[in-house]
């Protein structure tokens, strides 16, 4: 990922002033394959470097409270990978640290930045679809399909206690609460790990979770996230089915929206010269030319460097928002250990 915040970062026109890493070793290849200009010795001194104004956090989940909030105090700005905190408690601690310290503090929901995603909730906003009834979603990889396949993030010292939400059906939330313009007010979910230990540990967070959930205005949705669905890599998809229309975005198919009507259906293709304005401006090639992962990641990066020269870019995810994942993991685990319905806070 920190190859990925170094590229948005060099394309929005800030330089790679310097980087940590866990050794020195570790950091002097990372500066040199990122284009930083310098290491520093430890996280410590980059962020109490003076010339350093937006630090970026990309260590494993557990550390990134401590780094953000080191960060937060020492008045710089800071884009913090997702999960924000593998507690909800750590998370609304790093919501207040921001807001005291009166800086511009991001997480990566960068499937946002898709234009077509921007299509979507634009229609959704002007009735497009009509009254909301139902949404079905999914986020599904492959890359824990085996036993022997393993991460730091299926050790919840590292990773935290949930893996396949945290990691990928916070994404996936965080789009359909985007796209929709309301909140999950209630669900009910259940996890599996479907091997309990990989490589040569024990696993205690989940490979795959179901999700029932309710929406604010009482519409129903069915999620399903799985790190374990062979042939899936990235495939992220929301689809809303309401009283007028249905649309469908496929983050493997960036350049397509599906609209779906009762008497005929069409396939949206982006085009800067007839998409919603809030859509069209995150499109950098004209239609044809094809946009992706890192040109979202890239219109996130810009936004935040906006927000810190102090404009209000619409859409942009803040701190609150990886709060906002984190109360949805702490739901999602809570109905799976106890199987009831839990009302989501907030």
């Amino acid at each position: 990922m920190a190859r990925v915040h170094a590229a948005a970062a060099q394309a929005a026109g800030s330089p790679i002033i310097a980087l940590a890493s866990s050794t020195p070793d570790r950091a002097a290849a990372a500066a040199s394959r990122l284009g930083a200009a310098r290491v520093e010795p430890d996280a410590a001194a980059l962020i109490a470097a003076s010339d350093i104004d937006v630090v970026h956090v990309c260590t494993p989940n557990a550390t990134h409270a401590p780094y953000a909030l080191a960060a937060l105090e020492a008045g710089r700005h800071v884009v913090c990978e997702k999960p924000l905190a593998t507690t909800a408690a750590d998370a609304r601690r790093l919501v207040e640290a921001a807001a005291h310290a009166g800086v511009i503090a991001a997480v990566p929901f960068v499937y946002r930045y898709h234009p077509m995603v921007r299509e979507a909730r634009a229609r959704v906003a002007r009735g497009d679809v009509g009254t909301l009834l139902s949404v079905q979603g999914a986020y599904l990889q492959d890359w824990m399909l085996a036993a022997s396949d393993d991460d730091w993030r299926a050790d919840a010292a590292t990773g935290g206690p949930s893996r396949a939400f945290a990691d990928i059906g916070s994404h996936l939330c965080d789009l359909l609460e985007f796209v929709a313009g309301e909140r999950i007010a209630r669900l009910t979910a259940v996890t599996r790990r479907v091997f309990d230990r990989r490589a040569e540990h024990e696993v205690d967070n989940e490979d795959i979770a179901g999700i029932l959930a309710e929406l604010a205005s009482g519409a129903v949705a069915t999620l399903l996230v799985s790190q374990m669905a062979p042939g899936r890599k990235n495939g992220l998809t929301l689809e809303l089915h309401g009283t007028a229309a249905s649309l469908r975005f496929a983050q493997e198919r960036p350049e397509e929206l599906w609209v779906g009507g009762r008497h005929g259906s069409q396939l949206l293709l982006r085009d800067p010269e007839t998409a919603d304005a809030s859509s069209a401006r995150l499109q950098r090639m004209p239609a044809g030319h094809p946009m992706g992962y890192q040109d979202a990641f890239d219109g996130f990066v810009a936004d935040v460097h906006a927000a810190v020269r102090g404009e209000a870019p619409d859409g942009l995810p803040t701190f609150a928002d990886g709060l906002r994942a984190a109360v949805l993991t702490e739901a999602v685990l809570a109905s799976a250990a106890r199987r009831e319905w839990i009302e989501v806070e907030g």
